[in-house]
Order: C-alpha cells, then sequence, then structure tokens
C-alpha cells in the first residue's frame, strides 16, 4: 500500500504504534476530538485491511464459522463478528456488510493477510472466493454521514453503499450485556467506516484542503473510542483474550446462534461461569503528564495486618494497560484487563516509565459477574437424610 495522502496535508504528524501509517494528530488532538466527536471531521482509516468474499455460498459458510449470525445479512445492512479459537479465544474481529452480490470485510491492517489466510483454508467445496483487496480499498470513517458525504461520496460497485455503521451504540436482542445500557458511554459513540477506493483517498485530502471538512487523527478517534468502553483488536486482545471479558458479547456475538468455533465456551462462560478477567477504564492521575503505553503493569497494594514501622504495602500485580489516551472532558484515561477478583473499590497504580500513576477504576465487565444460568446445587450421592 502507498502512502496516504492525508500524510500531505498541512500539520499531519503520523502515528505511531498501532495506527502507523497515517496521521495521528494534526497538531490539536483536543479540538479534532470535539469535532469528530460532533460528526463534523472525518478520518483516515486506511491503514485497515478490506477482503471480500464472494459466491453464492459466502454468507451461509460466514455464519458457519463466525461469532454473529450473517447468513441472513441484508444488503447495507452492518454487523460484527469475531472468528475465535477452539477454546474460544479471540482470533480475528471482522466489520462486515454485504453489497448483495459481495461481503466486505473490514479488519485491522496486520491482521488482513491471517485472517484471508484463515478464510481460504476453509472454503473446501463450496462456492466461494476470498481476497485481500486492502491494496485497491482504503477506508475513511467519521461521527456522520454527512460528514462522509462532504469528503466523498460512498462507493457503492453493486448499488448498495459500502458504509459499516458501527452496532456498539445499539445491541441486537440477541447480544447480551455484561455493563448496564443505564449511563453506558456507547450511546454517544457513533462511527461510520465508508470503503472506498485508494484512489478516492486523495478526493477526502483534497476535500480537507478546500475547507469542505475537518479532520482528526488516530489519537482523537482511540480517545473517544476508549472513553465509550469499545474493545478493539489491535490492542485490548491478547492470546488469552475470551469476548466476554472486553463485554464484546455486546456486538459480536449472536446468542441465537450455535455450531461455530469456540461456540462452547461462549455458552459455557455465559451460563454456568465467569469471565476469568474483566475490562475497566481507568480515571489516570495527570500530575506527571505520563500517558501509559500498552503493556504497562497495573498492581494494586495489599496492606499487611500489622506492618513493621516504615514498611510498605506489597505490591501483586492485577492487570496491563491495554490503551490510553487523553480525552477532551475525561483527562488522561486507559483500558486495562484485570484480574476478575480485584474489588471494584482498590486503587490501583500503573507502573509506567519508571513512575507510579495513581488509577481509580470504573466497572465495564462488573467484579460479580454472574452466571447468566442458576444451576441448583445436587444433593452428594449417596448421603442420605
Amino acid at each position: 500500500m502507498s502512502g496516504s495522502p492525508f500524510l500531505a496535508l498541512d500539520g499531519a504528524v503520523p502515528a505511531e504504534g498501532i495506527d502507523e501509517g497515517v496521521p495521528g494528530h494534526y497538531g490539536n488532538p483536543i479540538v479534532e476530538q470535539r469535532r469528530l466527536e460532533r460528526g463534523e471531521a472525518i478520518v483516515d482509516v486506511s491503514d485497515r485491511g478490506v477482503l471480500t468474499v464472494t459466491g453464492p455460498d459466502r454468507l451461509s459458510w460466514l455464519h458457519s464459522m463466525a461469532s454473529q449470525a450473517l447468513d441472513r445479512l441484508a444488503p447495507g445492512a452492518s454487523a460484527e463478528a469475531l472468528f475465535l479459537d477452539a477454546a474460544g479465544h479471540i482470533e480475528h474481529d471482522a466489520h462486515v456488510v454485504d453489497d448483495g452480490e459481495t461481503t466486505w470485510l473490514v479488519v485491522e491492517g496486520s491482521d488482513a493477510a491471517p485472517l484471508a489466510a484463515f478464510l481460504d483454508r476453509m472454503r473446501f467445496m463450496l462456492r466461494v472466493e476470498v481476497a485481500d483487496r486492502s491494496a485497491e480499498f482504503g477506508v475513511v470513517a467519521a461521527a456522520s454521514v454527512a460528514a462522509l458525504d462532504a469528503a466523498l461520496p460512498a462507493s457503492a460497485p453493486n448499488g448498495v453503499p459500502l458504509d459499516w455503521t458501527d452496532p456498539w451504540s445499539e445491541p441486537a436482542p440477541t447480544a447480551h450485556r455484561y455493563a448496564p445500557d443505564a449511563g453506558h458511554p456507547a450511546s454517544e459513540w457513533h462511527w461510520i467506516e465508508r470503503i472506498v477506493p485508494r484512489e478516492q483517498l486523495s478526493v477526502a485530502a483534497d476535500a480537507v484542503r478546500a475547507g469542505r471538512v475537518p479532520v482528526a487523527g488516530s489519537l482523537a478517534a482511540e480517545a473517544l473510542r476508549i472513553a465509550a468502553w469499545r474493545p478493539r483488536l489491535a490492542s485490548e486482545v491478547d492470546e488469552k483474550t475470551i469476548p466476554h471479558e472486553l463485554d464484546w458479547l455486546r456486538s459480536a456475538v449472536d446468542l441465537g446462534k450455535g455450531c461455530y468455533k469456540g461456540q462452547e465456551t461462549v455458552a459455557k462462560v455465559l451460563n454456568l461461569g465467569r469471565p476469568p478477567r474483566r475490562l475497566v477504564l481507568l480515571h489516570l492521575d495527570g500530575s506527571d503528564t505520563v500517558l501509559p503505553a500498552r503493556g504497562d503493569l497495573v498492581v494494586g497494594e495489599k496492606a499487611r495486618p500489622e506492618p513493621a514501622e516504615g514498611e510498605e504495602p506489597e505490591r501483586r500485580p492485577v492487570g496491563r494497560i491495554t490503551s490510553s489516551a487523553m480525552h477532551h472532558e475525561l483527562g488522561p484515561v486507559a483500558l486495562a484487563v484485570v484480574k476478575r477478583a480485584v474489588p471494584a473499590d482498590l486503587p490501583l497504580i500503573v507502573e509506567s516509565h519508571g513512575i507510579d500513576v495513581a488509577a481509580a477504576q470504573v466497572e465495564i465487565v462488573p467484579a460479580d459477574a454472574s452466571a447468566a444460568v442458576d444451576v441448583p446445587r445436587l444433593p452428594r450421592l449417596g448421603v442420605r437424610k
């Protein structure tokens, strides 16, 4: 993929880390956040990958492997699907839209080739074709269709606009939510991804240059995502992650379907157990102007019953930072995955860049998240009363 034309805009500063290849900001991330939140600005997310699946069996085939019900996905409708391993761990995440002839998958750029290879291996004798179209198509995002339309027209190769609308803010009836809907910041999260031919990215950049639409960088988009408690494959997921830990049953898992790899774990943890870890939002002390990095250790202090004079409380690792940002209203915030047993009111410390950063947690997946099914205790065999 060639360099993004957005990087040639005035003030563009390249992003680092998971969003490398697009602008991180254009000089004022906080102002960019506000414009993006109001639905005025667009974001270059052309670092994302784009896959296509064609053929008459495409939707039923994807349905058989994914966590989401896709067999009856209507043209133009949006869905999110996870692909899990046999133990229920998340391997891939796809933003799915079908135009009646082709199913389009927007994925993390680093995951495009692995997911395409996995899907290609699973074709067998079915009438499907998988292609990595990342070199041909890019993605531009915004919080409103109006902002996208001001930048460039929607692409519709088969007469259906290729706009994916994030279902995070409006879960389907067949979804499950650990975090209650009341007061959930997802209600303020609006996100639309427009798939366009890569040569059209320069049209969007020209619209910004001409003053027809403002632009925001990836830092602004990440800050709003974190504040909305919205998980992302490139940041919140490791080799052990199951959907329950991130409250990802909310948007990416249809509990009305079965028979897909990892489904047994999804059902078992939901109905009989508890997520072994849980996602939290951390409000960070900004006194030292330190923003933690992904992977920084989160620790809790355990006071000894009878500490000796001058003895410091014992520190115990309880989790890791997955993403962080400076939010225009909340200040420094982060998402972290912590152990299930960590008390919700326990003050935490993030060890970052040799500095201790105090953190207060907000529950996303509650510490007392219980099983959805209450299984009665059975009497022990051989015991009579």
